[in-house]
């Protein structure tokens, strides 16, 4: 990706409807499993990308970032975030490093050839006892042009994730998808991906009414999910726990 393309990518980020509600859903996730600033709780974000988790993730402890792109890593310390250069498959950090570690998009990617060895190299950086959140693109029927253009190797099911988790040791604390309440639009979105031939990705503003409404959408499914999990969606989230030794 060009230093320009990591430009807008570090806006939209900030302000775009999906960004700003995966973001809202993955704390919604976390914070009753880390209710208080834990002092001295150490936070990785694996696949950092341009930086913005490592803020939303600030609220729950101190975050690291580590990212195999030169170009996130310069973006990331320009806005202030900790980030080392490192691929997913060998972390330049010490076993048993970070009280949590997430990623978020990042094992579907083709670069990750071994999505089992990247989540026990996740896990040997986490403590025991530690939390693990793992975010990845759903379900192989909305595999479109946007899949294309950001190099996917795979869309999950949500018992794919739980079982890519539990082969390495982790113990499940919940999963479920989310995306869920514009899954139709987003369906009929790639079916005409595929009518109409169309290529290229999806990150881009949409116009304000609908950023509002998309964003309301996903703000509502982060209240939901306080109470229940969703049973179909664009995307799949699943929060594990390491064993104490």
């Amino acid at each position: 990706m060009n230093p320009e393309e990591y430009r807008v990518m570090a806006d939209l980020e900030g302000v775009q409807w999906w960004y700003v509600g995966m973001r809202r859903i993955a704390r919604a996730l976390l914070t009753p499993l880390l209710p208080a600033p834990g002092a001295g709780r150490r936070i990785l974000d694996a696949g950092c990308g341009t930086g913005w988790n490592l803020q939303e993730l600030s609220v729950f402890g101190d975050t690291y970032g580590v990212d195999l792109s030169p170009l996130a890593v310069i973006t990331t310390r320009r806005r202030g975030g900790r980030v080392a250069q490192g691929n997913l498959l060998g972390l330049p950090y010490a076993s048993s490093s970070f009280d949590v570690v997430t990623s978020f998009d990042v094992l579907y990617h083709a670069w990750v050839v071994d999505d089992a060895q990247a989540v026990r190299e996740l896990a040997r950086v986490l403590k025991p006892g530690g939390l693990m959140l793992v975010k990845v693109p759903a379900l192989r029927i909305l595999w479109g042009a946007h899949d294309e253009a950001v190099h996917s190797r795979h869309r999950y099911t949500r018992g794919e994730l739980e079982r890519l988790l539990e082969s390495t040791g982790l113990k499940l604390v919940r999963s479920t998808y989310a995306n869920s309440l514009l899954f139709p639009v987003l369906l009929t979105r790639r079916f005409l991906d595929r009518a109409l031939n169309r290529h290229g990705s999806d990150v881009s503003l949409l116009p304000p009414l609908l950023e509002k409404l998309f964003g309301g959408l996903l703000s509502v499914e982060a209240s939901l999910l306080g109470a229940m999990n969703l049973p179909i969606g664009a995307s799949v989230f699943a929060v594990a726990r390491k064993a104490h030794a």
